[in-house]
């Protein structure tokens, strides 16, 4: 099936974490009007997007790619793949090879070693493998983790679930955004789809860039600005401990959450967030470094992904394995010393596919892939 994470991932609340306008193809518009969309509506506008464009034809589904041969002697590369309904190789040849994998291991997420997991008498589940169905009405869950994961899973399952708790081992930035575009709402009754969709586009790129630009810049006056937000949104009850990271803004990623979702549960009482370090695991809640327990009857590991370049494929020039981890990369595309390949890597401090966008567009198409 065509949609990649957005088809993978199925865990409550399952949403982007930047803004569809930027996240978006830069050449069919997003036309709900949600800043930060559910994973059901992104899967469907990246596959109405394939189907306008008949990219299906073009796709062999079933295969893994399991080796990239790059040939000196007869300037091919030769892929190799594994069609995973017959367990039978498949191999393609091709002047250009361009990867556009990802950067994570879809098998399997990352679980750090956690004391005493494996007493745990309820579930453990790794939100990249979330069941089918799943039924936590009325049990005590526990999300370990504190970055996009945590903050969309703890809010959508206190509408089911007895309590969430959200624990983490230091906290992050947390932004409230709105929940829709309502000046692109309004816009669209005037005037043309696309021509709303581009001026959505530039004001939210130009915003992004702002606002990364001023936090390097004026890294204080930044965080006081998001603290006093969060202090605002929290209310007196909440301990502000929890939101204030030991580290100035975008030195790492900065966590959105729509119409401040989080901060609402937290006032409710719905939900809660503690920040300690885990000493082990028992049959029925953890205890922390500071001798406090929680208990719980589900534990959910939000604890991050499993980074994996070309989709474990492994890459070989000459018969030489190339080392991506001792490799240089050039403009977020080429490798060196690795000919007539390259590979899609997207901004971390921006939407994703912006960066993408760019290595297509003006720098792919100039190589003639």
């Amino acid at each position: 099936e065509i949609g990649g994470t957005w088809d993978l991932f199925r865990y409550p609340g399952i949403r982007s974490d930047s803004d569809m306008f930027t996240l978006g193809y830069n050449f069919r518009p997003w036309t709900d009007t949600k800043m930060l969309a559910d994973g059901p509506s992104i899967r469907n506008y990246i596959e109405e997007t394939a189907e306008h464009h008949q990219v299906h034809k073009k796709i062999h589904f079933g295969l893994k790619v399991t080796a990239e041969d790059w040939s000196s002697e007869f300037n091919r590369w030769t892929v190799t793949a594994l069609n995973e309904e017959t367990g039978e190789e498949e191999v393609f040849t091709a002047g250009f090879v361009l990867n556009c994998t990802g950067y994570y291991n879809y098998d399997a997420g990352y679980t750090p070693k956690i004391p005493g997991i494996n007493r745990f008498g309820g579930d453990v589940i790794h939100p990249q493998h979330w069941p089918d169905n799943y039924d936590y009405t009325g049990k005590r869950v526990v999300v370990i983790g504190s970055g996009a994961t945590a903050v969309t899973l703890v809010p959508a399952m206190t509408d089911r679930a007895a309590h969430v708790t959200m624990l983490q081992r230091s906290p992050t930035y947390v932004a409230s955004v709105p929940e829709q575009d309502l000046i692109s709402k309004n816009l669209r009754r005037v005037l043309p789809e696309m021509l709303v969709y581009r001026m959505a586009r530039t004001r939210n790129i130009l915003l992004q860039r702002t606002v990364f630009n001023l936090s390097i810049r004026k890294p204080k006056a930044i965080r006081r600005l998001l603290l006093a937000a969060a202090r605002k949104q929290l209310g007196p009850d909440i301990d502000m401990k929890h939101f204030q990271p030991h580290y100035n803004p975008w030195e790492e990623r900065m966590c959105a959450v729509p119409k401040g979702d989080l901060f609402k549960v937290l006032r409710e009482g719905k939900a809660s967030v503690v920040t300690d370090h885990i000493k082990n695991v028992t049959k029925t809640g953890i205890k922390l470094e500071s001798g406090d327990w929680i208990p719980a009857d589900i534990i959910v590991t939000a604890t991050g992904l499993d980074l994996q370049m070309l989709g474990g494929a492994e890459l070989r020039v000459d018969g030489t394995h190339v080392n991506l981890s001792n490799t240089m990369m050039y403009k977020g595309l080429m490798l060196e010393k690795v000919p007539n390949m390259a590979l899609v890597f997207g901004y971390t401090n921006a939407s994703w596919t912006l960066k993408a966008d760019i290595i297509v567009e003006r720098q792919a198409c100039k190589l003639g892939v």
